[in-house]
C-alpha cells in the first residue's frame, strides 16, 4: 500500500474543464491545470462560487499551480462544428499547451477528448470532487468572464459584462432590439429566431 501511494504521489495529473457552453455569445474557454504541492483552500465548482471568491481562488491557483494552460474557441468555430466539438477541441489544445505533459488527464463530464495521447479519465461532476478539475473550472470561468467584460466595451448595449453572454431576459431583449453582433453564435436557437424575425 505504501509503495502504491508513493507511486500515485509521483504521477502528474492535469485537471481539465471548460466554461461557456451555454451562452448565446462569446467563446468557449478551456483550462488545464496541474496543481503544485500546495493545493489552495476553497477549490470548488466555479458555478458554486461568488465572483469575488472565484477571483481569490484564481489568484491562489496561479500562485501555486505547477502548470496552467488556457485556450479559447471562437463563436465562428462553435457555429461550424457545434459547441460540444468546439469544447473538446479547446480542452485538447489546453492540455497540449501545458509545459509538462501529464501522466493522466482528468476531464470534467462524460466525454473523453479525441486526439489526446495518454491516459484519460472522464469524471462526471469532477469539478465538485477533484481539486485539479475544480481549479481548471475556476481558471476557465474567470478568464472567460474577463473576456466578456472586454467584449462589453466593444459591443455595448447587450450587457455582456453582466450576463456574460448567457440567455437572460435582458440579453434576449437586447438581441431582439439590436440584432446579433459579431460574437453571437448564429446557430443557437434564440439568435436564429431573432435573425428570422428581423428578416421577415
Amino acid at each position: 500500500m505504501e509503495v502504491m501511494s508513493a507511486r500515485l504521489a509521483r504521477r502528474v495529473i492535469a485537471g481539465v474543464d471548460e466554461a461557456g457552453r451555454g451562452p448565446l455569445a462569446g467563446p468557449v474557454v478551456a483550462a488545464a491545470v496541474i496543481l503544485g504541492s500546495q493545493v489552495p483552500d476553497g477549490l470548488a465548482d466555479s458555478k458554486q462560487l461568488s465572483p469575488s471568491r472565484r477571483e481569490r481562488a484564481f489568484c491562489a491557483i496561479v500562485e501555486t499551480a505547477a502548470a496552467i494552460a488556457v485556450r479559447a474557441v471562437s463563436p465562428r468555430r462553435i457555429d461550424a462544428v457545434n459547441v460540444l466539438q468546439a469544447s473538446l477541441s479547446a480542452m485538447r489544445e489546453a492540455v497540449l499547451a501545458l509545459p509538462v505533459f501529464p501522466d493522466e488527464v482528468w476531464i470534467d463530464g462524460p466525454w473523453r477528448v479525441p486526439g489526446l495521447p495518454g491516459l484519460q479519465r472522464a469524471v462526471v461532476g469532477g469539478d465538485r470532487t477533484c481539486p485539479a478539475i475544480a481549479a481548471a473550472s475556476i481558471v476557465a470561468k474567470v478568464i472567460r468572464d474577463r473576456m466578456m467584460r472586454m467584449w462589453d466595451r466593444v459591443y455595448p448595449g447587450y450587457g455582456f459584462g453582466q450576463h456574460k453572454g448567457y440567455p437572460t431576459r435582458a440579453h434576449v431583449d437586447a438581441l431582439q432590439r439590436m440584432g446579433p453582433c459579431p460574437i453571437h453564435r448564429r446557430t443557437f436557437s434564440p439568435v436564429v429566431a431573432c435573425q428570422t424575425r428581423r428578416i421577415s
